[in-house]
Order: structure tokens, then C-alpha cells, then sequence
């Protein structure tokens, strides 16, 4: 597929796979690799739907494709978010061609109730725990321990993948109730890190863009994680203008995108007004595997593009 590589499809009657491979006869690029994949066939049918009866020759089609370089060039993980608009199953084939480190982004068309589709792929996971509708800062005790519940169920699937979570810190709807807020996220934090604990995974919180009533916009706000570790998104710390304060921060797990301080556009690396320079020193100080995280396939390959000379300096 990389360069525009056939596909040569198999079907076994009876099998609970379909198996192909990248054809290198017809790409320099995938020369040498000649990897075999799996689909379970409960997710082939969604696989093959999304481009219609020819979805699989369209793959092929070379203007459909961004190019890449082969996969043991590549040292950043890229979170599926780039390709959010596209079921799961098509957006980990994509990013099957780039990297062998995958950030799943477990919302919208990418949340999974299981691990099978993941433990389709050979990748080195980590797994963005569901946030739209979850808040475990809440007030309201039942969307509180619901949310608990929703992240503990990731902590679940995690497991089985060995993946790392990332969380949310969870928000107050008024700034009158900001106390009691953070109570309800404390008491959060220490039943999610049982959690974590029973499940043998490991989790960190990530900090918050220019967004009212978020916890952890802020340096200022570490201490509320209580010793918990922290997840960088530099987008999210330069939209609040402290994003040097957060660099000098250990944190264990970090967010790659660009914006013009305004707006949390998740643009290519160098589209923006951040300072990458400075990132990239704290990614070397850290010893981490960067995660890029914008919106399109082609700003994440320009992304790495960017990034790969100031991480080798």
C-alpha cells in the first residue's frame, strides 16, 4: 500500500482472518517488506464498506496516498486522531504504512469495547481513554462514578495491549464550585489509581487547553494530581501561554501539535507559534517517544518531516 502498493486479498471459507500483503513488485518504497496483515473478519466488512465494493483497489490508487517512508525510519507514535473521520479499522491499516507506535484515540469512531481489533497489529500501544462525556471532577456523584467506571473499562482493554492510558482531569460548570470540584477529582484520581493498580497498567493526566473551568491549565495546577504523572500536550500549554513553565515539568508522556495561541487547531509542526526548539530538548531530558497528534495524515508526515533533524541535534 505504501507508494501505492497492490493489495493481493485472500479469503480461506471458514477462516477467522483474511490475510494480504504489501506487493513490492509495484513499490520501491515497500521493497524489503513484504509484510503480511490480518483483519478478523468481524471488522473486514466495516473495512471494505467504508470505499464501497472497490475500497481495497482505491487503496492502491497512488493519488490517495500520501507518501512515506519505510516503517523503521520512523521513532514518534501518531495518534489515530489524525484520521477520526475514518473507522478504526481503516485508520490503523494507514498508519500500519508510517509507524509501529499507535496512540488510540478512544472516542467517536475509534472507541473500542475490546482489544481484538488491536491485538490485530503487532504496534506498541497507548490508548487516549474516552473524555467527551466523562468528568471525574463531577459534582454529581453518579457522572462521577460513572466516569470512574468509563476509564477503569480502558484500564481493562489497556491491559491486555500493554498500553499506557492518558486521562483527563474533569471540570467545574461554575467557578463557585471550583473547591468542592477538586475534591471529587481527588477522590477520582485515588480510585482510578487503584484501578490502574488491580489492572497492572499505567496512566498519566493530561493538561488542559485555554478552556473555562478546566483543571490543570496551569503549572500552578500540578499539585492537584497528587504524585500522579503528567502528560504534555504543548498545544494545550501554549494556548494558556505557559507552555516553558510546563517544559521545565517532568511529565512521562508527551502531546505533538502546533497552533497560533488562539486556537486548538492541532496543525502540522510549524504551521504555528510554537517554540519546537525548546520541546525537543525536553523530549531528549525526558528519554520519551513524542506522540504526534494533529488533524490530517499529511500534517503528521510533515510533522516528522520537522521534528526528526531538531530531535537528532
Amino acid at each position: 500500500m505504501a507508494g501505492g502498493a497492490a493489495l493481493a486479498v485472500d479469503a480461506v471459507e471458514g477462516a477467522d482472518v483474511i490475510g494480504y500483503k504489501v506487493n513490492p513488485e509495484r513499490s520501491s518504497q515497500a521493497a524489503g517488506l513484504d509484510r503480511t496483515k490480518e483483519i478478523p473478519v468481524c471488522h473486514l466488512k466495516e473495512y471494505l464498506e467504508f470505499g464501497g465494493d472497490t475500497s481495497i483497489q482505491s487503496l492502491a490508487d497512488p493519488t490517495l496516498l500520501s507518501p512515506t517512508l519505510p516503517i523503521e525510519e520512523y521513532m514518534f507514535s501518531v495518534s489515530t486522531y489524525c484520521l477520526h473521520t475514518h473507522p478504526l479499522p481503516y485508520a490503523l491499516e494507514r498508519l500500519s504504512e508510517i509507524t509501529d507506535m499507535i496512540e488510540l484515540m478512544d472516542d467517536g469512531l475509534h472507541y473500542i469495547s475490546s482489544s481484538e481489533i488491536l491485538e490485530s497489529y503487532s504496534f506498541s500501544y497507548s490508548i487516549h481513554a474516552p473524555a467527551r462525556g466523562v468528568n471525574i471532577a463531577s459534582l454529581l456523584e453518579p457522572i462521577r462514578r460513572a466516569s470512574v467506571e468509563v476509564i477503569d473499562e480502558c484500564f481493562a482493554i489497556a491491559a491486555e495491549v500493554d498500553a499506557d492510558v492518558i486521562i483527563h482531569p474533569g471540570y467545574f460548570a461554575w467557578v463557585e464550585e471550583r473547591g468542592a470540584a477538586e475534591e471529587q477529582f481527588a477522590r477520582s484520581l485515588g480510585e482510578i489509581t487503584e484501578a490502574a493498580i488491580d489492572r497492572g497498567v499505567t496512566f498519566s493526566v493530561e493538561n488542559m487547553g485555554n478552556w473555562d473551568y478546566f483543571f490543570l491549565r496551569t503549572p500552578e495546577e500540578i499539585p492537584l494530581l497528587q504524585g500522579a504523572p503528567l502528560t504534555l500536550d504543548i498545544g494545550h500549554a501554549h494556548l494558556n501561554a505557559c507552555l516553558p513553565g510546563f517544559l521545565k515539568h517532568s511529565f512521562v508522556h508527551i502531546h505533538i501539535h502546533d497552533n497560533d495561541g488562539t486556537n486548538d487547531a492541532h496543525t502540522a509542526v510549524g504551521t504555528g507559534t510554537i517554540d519546537f526548539s525548546e520541546v525537543c530538548r525536553a523530549v531528549h531530558r525526558e528519554g520519551i517517544t513524542p506522540v504526534i497528534e494533529v488533524e490530517t495524515l499529511e500534517g503528521v508526515l510533515s510533522s516528522i518531516e520537522a521534528l526528526r533533524p531538531m530531535l537528532r541535534g
